[in-house]
């Protein structure tokens, strides 16, 4: 998880001189930040010994949610980039 959140931190560093991320590409850095963060709570869970059941189960629901958040971010993201090709 470490890699990914430096490659997110040199994307987001690199020449400003680009242009500027779209909607869509916001939106899927977002969710990719969100869902990350969440993986990395769940690996913190496996450490700490816990009988709070309740608590794990909510945590798989938020995971598939930010998860399906994602893929439908990613698809957007992959629909305006067709586009943006075909105009060229």
């Amino acid at each position: 998880m470490f890699q990914l959140r430096k490659f997110i931190f040199n994307m987001n560093s690199q020449d400003k001189t680009k242009m500027p991320m779209t909607r869509a590409e916001r939106e899927t850095q977002t969710a990719a930040e969100r869902l990350a963060e969440m993986v990395d709570e769940a690996l913190a869970a496996v450490a700490i010994p816990s009988n709070d059941f309740e608590e794990l189960e909510a945590r798989a629901g938020r995971i598939e949610r930010a998860a399906r958040d994602l893929a439908v971010a990613l698809r957007e993201m992959a629909r305006e980039r067709k586009l943006r090709n075909e105009e060229h």
